[in-house]
């Protein structure tokens, strides 16, 4: 176990990642959705759907919002019919890229990312490209005043968790993939509620880049998160401070 802080870059992005925002309740509305349709309409029965439920209740959705999608999600008719793809490729620097994608159109999507790749600067390549270069792990993440850093750590080493980050934006645990929702219930028991649990790729080792790429990469980030169906983007990245207070500058 170790802790340690990953959010050097996340002021830079933040207006970008506010941005986004209006577009969140779009993916998580469809998460709920095939989530209801994939079991029970019971939360409580039905630990996708819990997990998309509290992913929505931290930003902030409105009750009603939730609960209609859960009934589209489990109410009769055939409706949208979504599959979940991988995406692989390289970002400016030598950055690999992972972007997990949950749609009903292959095509467009397929689309969507080979153009975007292509105006950030980057190019999409064939599946399995780079995804030797990550580990699959689980995530659970917790908002920063639900306990302190020790507290978390400690809590995190006895669920059975590999890793915990703690920082000025909350804690995030990391463990094995079959292990997530083993130590999900045992963090949330000692805890409180997380703000998320989810499947994640993490990087074996990172890419420095420079102030000549990195602005190009967070481009091409932001243009991958902006897709409405897009569920997650991953990249082995690292950009070091000064790099980040001279795009900011």
């Amino acid at each position: 176990m170790a802790g340690h802080s990953q959010w050097k870059n996340i002021m830079y992005r933040k207006g970008a990642q506010d941005a986004l925002r209006s577009k969140l309740f779009t993916k998580l509305i469809r998460e709920i959705t095939v989530a209801a349709r994939a079991g029970l309409a019971d939360p409580d029965m039905n630990p996708q759907l819990r997990l998309a439920v509290q992913a929505a209740k931290a930003a902030n959705m409105a009750k009603d919002t939730i609960e209609r999608a859960i009934k589209r999600g489990s109410g009769p008719g055939e409706g949208a019919r979504y599959e979940e793809i991988r995406y692989e490729g390289f970002a400016p620097g030598g950055v690999a890229v992972i972007v997990e994608a949950l749609t009903d159109n292959r095509n467009r999507t397929a689309a969507e990312m080979r153009s975007a790749f292509n105006k950030g600067g980057g190019a999409l390549a064939e599946t399995g490209s780079v995804a030797h270069l990550f580990d699959r792990v689980g995530t659970i993440s917790f908002a920063p005043g639900a306990a302190t850093a020790e507290a978390i750590f400690e809590a995190a080493l006895e669920a059975g968790a590999d890793d915990c980050d703690s920082g000025p934006h909350g804690h995030e645990i990391t463990c094995a993939p079959d292990r997530l929702g083993a130590v999900r219930d045992a963090l949330e028991a000692g805890v409180g509620a997380c703000q998320a649990a989810q499947l994640a790729w993490r990087p074996l080792s990172t890419v420095a880049v420079d102030a000549d790429d990195a602005a190009s990469l967070f481009k091409l980030l932001d243009m991958l998160e902006d897709s409405d169906d897009v569920r997650s983007v991953s990249a082995n990245y690292d950009v070091s401070d000064d790099v980040i207070a001279s795009l900011g500058a």
